[in-house]
């Protein structure tokens, strides 16, 4: 340990002795290490981490069909869930769009999962206040008027007040009673996505206006199941197989030619599991990449900083100083730089992370994903700072075992490791250039598609038109109301002045959401930002 320190002090003394390489070094390593660690916590929060649920690595996604669709009809998930011998249990869920939750004040617009009455005792969770609902609470469409609130939800709207249990609320003017509170770490059961509030998808009649518990054409149901002990994934395919085969033969117009196949749970299956998978590993790549420019860069440095100090080092040799103990002196130096690097590099990475956890790419639809650091990140970056150190490190070391300390106290610092110098930082200097090649060519490319993407033929005019979202059922409207009321906003609208145009659709392209738009185009085009309308 005396050693250790001794090492360290005279390591921080050379580098206090050239601030600017000092700076630049553990600047270019903060870059390279933070931007790894950043990627990991992503891949390690998407692809690596399973859910937070207990014994998560024995559940799976059940998909359909020759395309591994992750949506089934309601009925599918009861055959399944009732003829099925391999899992303990299977849970049904979905996410039917924006509903309408008022507490007694004005209502505000929440996204929900509609589950099955199994699904958190599948998921063997308990709740943090409360209780969950369960099979028993169903009685049939319409008979469990419940709802369970997500830790979050319950923190922002209700002031984590415990009272909020037991209290009469109303979704699409519809009563609910809040029966509990889903613990904190809980977030649903994919990643992207954080639910206000759970609901029995016995309610789907009611909140959606219409019943596709009853039909085997509603492919709108997502399956998740935990595997019993002992049963492995291929045999709980090959019992999902056989049953599959029944339902072809019994019901051979939905289901003729049906199968299934399990994947990992998350990210719908395999629909967004699979392109994320492959889009982290490219940018796993690309960050290592950065990292590797930054160990060239650092390599070409610590070589010129080694030729420099030559003469210096072979008087320590020609006066009895070991070679081993300059080696070590040498790569104490470049792992506390890598270190202190690493340090910065993580502190910057966890800011990034901690925007990317709150980051809301869509405005009003709770699509985020927690990429909050855990202790493999930390792991993952102390692991790249003492690899980089080694790398750059193992530069100047190189040229001290090559060295003559005579012959480059006779001819000088540059006398005889001129060629070698120069041959040396040629090559780090052509890697860099490498790998910096790649990196812009992939930057443009990517760049490039995104100017494309954004500037391609959606198959419509988008020119000086304005989207009014409204969802009628949000205001308690039983369909013929409906109908009569989109007649009349629709003769309202069409007698502003400037509108060419004015009609209802149930979806719009490239928009998400359940609410009905309404489509108003305009002689011109409108000034300022338009605010969207909800009929009450």
């Amino acid at each position: 340990m005396r050693n250790l320190v001794q090492d360290l002090r005279y390591a921080l003394r050379m580098l206090l002795k050239s601030p600017g390489l000092t700076l630049v070094a553990v600047l270019t390593l903060a870059l390279g290490i933070g931007a790894n660690a950043v990627v990991f916590s992503v891949l390690n929060a998407l692809v690596l981490r399973p859910l937070n649920v207990p014994h998560a690595k024995n559940l799976y996604t059940i998909e359909r069909g020759a395309f591994l669709s992750p949506n089934h009809s309601y009925p599918d998930y009861v055959d399944l869930r009732d003829r099925n011998r391999s899992f303990e249990s299977l849970a049904a869920y979905n996410i039917p769009g924006p509903l309408a939750l008022d507490t007694g004040g004005n209502p505000s617009t929440m996204w929900p999962y509609e589950a099955s009455g199994n699904y958190f005792d599948a998921l063997g969770i308990q709740p943090y206040v409360g209780r969950f609902f369960h099979a028993s609470d169903e009685h049939g469409a319409n008979s469990a008027p419940y709802i369970v609130l997500s830790y979050a939800y319950w923190q922002s709207h209700f002031a984590g007040d415990r009272a909020a249990v037991g209290r009469m609320v109303e979704i699409n003017k519809h009563p609910y009673t809040i029966i509990g509170v889903a613990p904190q770490e809980f977030r649903g059961t994919e990643l992207f996505f954080s639910p206000a509030l759970w609901v029995p998808m016995v309610q789907q009649p009611q909140l959606e206006g219409w019943n596709a518990l009853t039909s085997r054409g509603a492919h709108s149901s997502f399956v998740i199941g935990r595997l019993k002990p002992g049963v492995t994934p291929a045999q709980g395919t090959a019992d999902l197989q056989s049953i599959a085969a029944w339902m072809s033969k019994t019901y051979p117009g939905p289901d003729d030619g049906l199968s299934f196949a399990l994947t990992r749970p998350g990210l719908v299956g395999d629909m967004l599991g699979r392109p994320a998978r492959a889009f982290m590993a490219g940018l796993m790549l690309l960050a290592g990449l950065i990292l590797l420019a930054a160990c060239a860069n650092l390599g070409s440095l610590f070589a010129a900083r080694a030729a420099d100090r030559s003469k210096e080092i072979a008087l320590r040799m020609a006066l009895g100083s070991r070679r081993g103990l300059i080696l070590k002196q040498l790569l104490t130096e470049a792992i506390l730089i890598s270190l202190v690097g690493g340090a910065a590099g993580l502190l910057g990475g966890l800011g990034v992370l901690r925007w990317l956890s709150a980051w809301q790419p869509i405005p009003n639809i709770p699509i985020n994903i927690a990429v909050n650091p855990d202790v493999w990140t930390f792991v993952v970056a102390l692991a790249l700072a003492l690899v980089s150190g080694l790398l750059f490190g193992m530069v100047p070391v190189r040229q001290v075992l090559r060295a003559d300390p005579w012959q480059i106290i006779r001819a000088g610092a540059s006398g005889a490791t001129g060629l070698r110098r120069f041959t040396l930082r040629d090559v780090l200097l052509t890697v860099q250039v490498a790998i910096c090649a790649v990196l812009v060519t992939s930057s443009l490319v990517a760049v490039r598609g995104l100017a494309r993407s954004l500037h391609s033929n959606f198959g419509f005019d988008p020119q000086n038109v304005m989207l009014a979202g409204t969802d009628l059922h949000m205001a308690g409207y039983s369909d013929d109301q409906a109908l009569q009321m989109q007649k009349r906003m629709l003769e309202a609208v069409s007698g502003i002045p400037g509108v060419t145009a004015a009609a209802y659709t149930d979806r719009v392209q490239l928009n998400l959401g359940r609410a009905t738009p309404m489509c108003l185009r305009t002689v011109r085009p409108i000034t300022g930002r338009p605010t969207p309308s909800r009929t009450q």
